[in-house]
């Protein structure tokens, strides 16, 4: 049987990094990456803002559909690491969504100083009108259930972070 591995955190965290330099190291491993399903919606896709209800079912449904993939893999022995903003409640109706065990949580919580330094080198945008470093920031530190490592990653390198993550893998463990 294989496990998986939930990595999240507010954008400009380092998810996609440390999610694909976790699978490159273990044995066997997938990483599934949450945005992909936003990103498969040709027509009819709602960005995430605050309040809006179309919104907050297409990213429930973004995030049963990752978990389902996640289940799949590892159930056919793979690893599978899942990489996604999942923040507040939503974090731990993830969990009791994942049926594979192992399970392991790793949430990623740099300041918001380095959310901003790593969002201005990033390519892609990814706040704006809808959200703030400071809302995300806050709706991972007071929001959001400690499921899980918990990890300040502000002064980390990617390798270092997930040197950390496989050194404590059983404290991110949640069954």
């Amino acid at each position: 049987m294989g496990a998986v591995v939930v990595i999240t955190g507010a954008m400009a965290a380092g998810k996609s990094t440390v999610a694909q330099l976790l699978a490159e190291r273990l044995p066997r491993a997938v990483h599934v990456r949450g945005d992909v399903f936003r990103r498969m919606v040709v027509s009819g896709r709602v960005d995430m803002r605050p309040g809006d209800e179309e919104a907050e079912a297409q990213l429930r449904l973004r995030y049963r559909l990752s978990a389902m993939v996640a289940d799949e893999y590892a159930a056919h022995g793979w690893t599978a690491v899942v990489q996604d903003v999942i923040l507040g409640d939503h974090l731990a109706s993830y969990v009791d969504a994942v049926r594979t065990r192992p399970r392991y949580v790793v949430v990623l919580a740099p300041s918001p100083d380095a959310l901003r330094a790593r969002e201005e080198r990033r390519a892609k945008t990814g706040y704006g009108d809808a959200y703030t470093v400071e809302d995300l920031d806050r709706g991972l530190r007071e929001g959001t259930p400690r499921l899980g490592l918990w990890l300040d990653t502000t002064d980390q390198t990617p390798d270092e972070t997930v040197r950390e993550v496989l050194d404590r893998i059983e404290d991110a463990r949640v069954d």
